[in-house]
């Protein structure tokens, strides 16, 4: 049998095999409700152009109230045979209202309508990753006000460096979910330009108002240019892009949340509703949500990598190719909405062992820069040379085994004669810490004022 949704030209059916790979209903069904607001406004614009009746229109926007109703209520048959949502939505419009369905298409194509609805399903989608980051931001700037104090060990190639405030390090991940909703925020502004009216490739010949049907659906404008509006999918490369950098930011925080966790760091401790057991060590406690979220930014950045992939060598303009645009970028944008979720619950629910922080922030000799910084700015001596100086004092606490402020002073006098007694003020990791006032530094201060700035932009939850 024809498929009476494409008239005369087609006489047989499709093969099974061609029904399968052209199908999209499975993945697309998704997009029913921006579809129902595009033919919506579609539809308002026709008759308010005097292009279809007034009565039609009437008909045609209570006919898909009635569909939109029947989707949210479980009670839509998405039909296979009928490809995608587009089609299947204006074939229940035929059965519901008759005659005046088929009027609906008039000066418009599935081209312009698919890339109008994709971009009302990002937008929709980048808002609702936006509210998420802001709640995310907010779990880490409370944190980190909570602990602008605590010191733990700061990290270079994942070796003990400097100590620094756990406030401090959490509200490194402030910054760059800032960074991540920023992108998110200017990839919107470039994709809300509707390309409803664009038509299959080269417009219409109606007199239809494209000002009108932009504004009617939240867009900033129409695009320019009919052949970018069907074709152009930089929208969705861009949030992806977005996507893929903020998840790599929440991997990295999974990871550390990987290290802290385990018992040879012991520095953070996750409750039962984030660790799960093993089936057969009884003792262990894995942070499963942490390694998700860390495997989870495979597949964003898959997606990203896949649709660059299609788009790479297609021609102007619309190529079936591009139904493959939506599958990877709806899973991916589901995988960062679930991430970010579990990223936020992680640092609610994660509880730091002071003591174990602060024993590992003083390892590792981790207060050497502050010794060379004393040189410098009590004895006045050159930077590389208190460098070499301090290099000679770690070394004879290395060879003892012994902490750097347990060096006896006339060890460090021997190496450096005009050290005083004063150099023991520095030496301690709360003192480092409290001595990092430069702006953007770890001290305590510092870390307050940060989590106190983002709180107040974020506001209340």
């Amino acid at each position: 049998m024809s498929n009476k949704m494409w008239g005369g030209r087609f006489s047989t059916g499709p093969d099974a095999i061609m029904e399968e790979i052209n199908a999209s209903i499975g993945f697309d069904q998704r997009l029913y409700a921006q579809d129902i607001a595009g033919s919506k406004a579609h539809a308002a614009m026709l008759a308010a152009q005097g292009i279809v009746a007034a009565k039609d229109a009437q008909k045609i926007q209570k006919g898909l109230d009635t569909i939109l109703s029947e989707i949210e209520a479980g009670k839509f048959t998405f039909r296979r045979d009928l490809e995608d949502i587009h089609m299947n939505v204006e074939a229940r419009l035929a059965e519901i209202i008759g005659a005046p369905a088929g009027r609906l298409h008039t000066a418009r194509s599935r081209n312009d309508q698919v890339a109008t609805d994709f971009r009302l399903y990002v937008r929709d989608t980048v808002d609702a990753l936006d509210d998420q980051l802001a709640d995310f931001q907010r779990a880490l700037a409370e944190k980190a006000l909570e602990h602008a104090g605590t010191v733990m060990p700061g990290f270079t190639h994942l070796q003990t460096a400097q100590p620094v405030t756990f406030g401090h390090h959490l509200m490194a991940y402030v910054e760059m979910a800032g960074r991540d909703r920023g992108r998110f925020a200017d990839a919107r502004k470039r994709l809300n330009e509707s390309p409803l009216g664009s038509a299959a490739l080269a417009g219409t010949s109606f007199p239809i108002d494209r000002d009108a049907t932009a504004a009617a659906l939240g867009f900033d404008r129409p695009t320019a240019n009919s052949l970018d509006g069907v074709s152009d999918r930089d929208f969705v490369l861009e949030c992806l892009a977005a996507a893929s950098i903020c998840a790599i930011h929440l991997s990295r925080l999974a990871e550390e949340i990987v290290i802290w966790t385990s018992p040879s760091f012991g520095l953070v401790r996750l409750s039962d509703a984030f660790t799960s057991g093993s089936s057969i060590m009884p003792q262990k406690r894995n942070p499963d949500a942490a390694e998700l979220v860390r495997a989870k930014a495979g597949r964003i950045i898959g997606a990203l990598t896949g649709l660059m992939v299609v788009m790479k060598g297609l021609p102007l303009a619309y190529a079936k190719d591009m139904q493959e645009d939506k599958e990877g970028a709806f899973d991916a944008f589901s995988a960062l909405s679930l991430v970010i979720a579990a990223s936020a619950g992680m640092i609610r629910d994660l509880e730091p062992d002071l003591a174990r922080m602060k024993a590992a922030a003083g390892q590792g000799y981790s207060t050497a820069t502050d010794l060379a910084d004393w040189l410098v700015r009590t004895i006045g001596i050159p930077f590389r040379d208190a460098h070499h100086v301090t290099g000679r004092i770690v070394g004879i606490a290395a060879e003892r085994g012994i902490a750097l402020h347990k060096v006896p002073l006339a060890d460090m006098q021997a190496v450096e004669k005009r050290i005083t007694q004063d150099v023991f003020s520095v030496l301690s990791v709360v003192r480092s810490v409290r001595s990092r006032t430069s702006y953007g530094g770890t001290a305590p201060a510092q870390v307050r004022a940060q989590a106190r700035r983002w709180l107040k932009k974020l506001g209340p939850a």
